[in-house]
């Protein structure tokens, strides 16, 4: 009986809220633009709708610190650092056996993340590459998540300039941001490849050994085998020159990639709520928290995956 009575009482409250999203949805056509096309002026309050956006590619610079100039995008990174190391402290400083659902959704994110980088790099190199990977994952996610919260983008500040600009912006959605986070990817893949193999890791971009011996044999009068290893060594500089350049090609696929989907998801949001103001963008809300854990989950996982055959590079050359 309990039961039922809960039952019955969660309809009247899902009807409501239905009606009460039906009616925002109807009030936000009339007001918004796409509304007043169509049914002309009604006369409703200017409040009700949503000013143009306007978009603004270069990150809007705040304040200067010792000279440098710090945007609302590096505010907005700073701000998601301090949300992750908050949260971060805030569950850890106490643990427990039974974990509440905070530590247990925390515990849970965490332990796949591991599970991941075990499954494709194995038990010792996945434990070497879970900070880099988690890291990577969880700062992309939140960049993308924190930016999602109402409000976020439309505070303004004037700056000593005496300019308004917007005080937050996604962090995602500025250039040097992905570029940097690429950059970091890069650097760990190089780290962990030299780490692994030792100068020996640099053959697969400069390996000259074939043509340079070749060349000797050329000298000392076996021209039969000296020019076939010559064609055979030039394959192999050439194939270690496109390696070298895949290196640098993942730099720009991480960085536009990252930055063009999460500006593209911020130009949609923008563009739903000025349109068709107060509920018409929530379901693309849902869309872009979707959006956000798959770039975050891209970028991380491909890393994890540069990372494991930058060290798989050495078991195949001693095989």
């Amino acid at each position: 009986m309990p039961k039922r009575g809960g039952l019955t009482l969660s309809h009247p409250v899902v009807v409501g809220v239905l009606l009460v999203f039906f009616l925002l949805l109807v009030v936000g056509f009339i007001s918004g633009p796409l509304g007043r096309s169509m049914l002309g002026d009604l006369g409703l309050p200017h409040w009700l709708s949503v000013p143009q956006p306007e978009f603004k590619l270069p990150a809007e610079v705040v304040f200067h610190l010792f000279g440098f100039p710090i945007t609302n995008s590096i505010i907005a990174a700073w701000l998601t650092m301090i949300f992750l190391v908050g949260f971060s402290y805030a569950i850890t400083r106490r643990m427990k056996v039974v974990p509440g659902r905070l530590q247990s959704a925390f515990e849970f994110l965490l332990g796949w993340l591991y599970n991941l980088c075990q499954r494709v790099a194995g038990e010792e190199n996945g434990r070497k590459f879970f900070p880099v990977v988690a890291t990577i994952f969880l700062f992309v996610a939140f960049n993308a998540w924190l930016s999602l919260i109402p409000g976020f983008g439309s505070i303004t500040v004037t700056t000593a300039e005496g300019e308004h600009v917007h005080l937050l912006r996604g962090a995602n959605t500025d250039i040097n941001m992905p570029l940097a986070l690429a950059l970091v990817s890069f650097v760990f893949v190089e780290y962990f490849g030299l780490k692994s193999l030792g100068i020996r890791y640099l053959r697969k971009f400069l390996n000259v050994g074939q043509f340079f011996g070749s060349f000797g044999q050329v000298v000392r009068g076996r021209l039969r085998a000296g020019l076939s290893g010559l064609f055979t060594g030039f394959i192999h500089i050439f194939v270690g020159f496109l390696e070298a350049m895949s290196e640098f090609v993942r730099i720009v696929s991480f960085t536009f990639r990252l930055f063009g989907n999460m500006t593209a998801g911020e130009i949609l949001l923008l563009i739903a709520a000025f349109l068709i103001p107060w509920v018409f963008a929530i379901p693309f809300y849902g869309l872009e928290l979707l959006i956000g854990f798959v770039q975050a989950l891209i970028f991380g996982g491909l890393t994890l995956v540069f990372l494991t055959l930058a060290v798989a590079h050495h078991g195949e050359e001693s095989a």
